[in-house]
């Protein structure tokens, strides 16, 4: 039997709310794992930080300074 087939047969003896924990926690652990994933191609990719904050910088032209508004 595999480990799938055991979590499975277990999973199905919890009552609905248990499973609800334990379909939060693998959830939880898959966007762990994702996050995980994106850094380490982030350290692997050698991006910059300004390269990657580049699409949030925003240029403003005004006419006066806004500091003496």
């Amino acid at each position: 039997m595999s480990i799938e087939e055991i979590i499975i047969d277990k999973v199905r003896i919890l009552p609905p709310d248990k499973q609800q924990e334990v379909l939060d926690f693998v959830e939880f652990l898959l966007a762990k794992m994702q996050k995980q994933e994106l850094s380490s191609q982030d350290k692997n990719s050698g991006v910059s930080a300004l390269t990657l904050a580049q699409e949030y910088i925003v240029c403003v032209e005004v006419a006066s300074d806004l500091s003496m508004e």
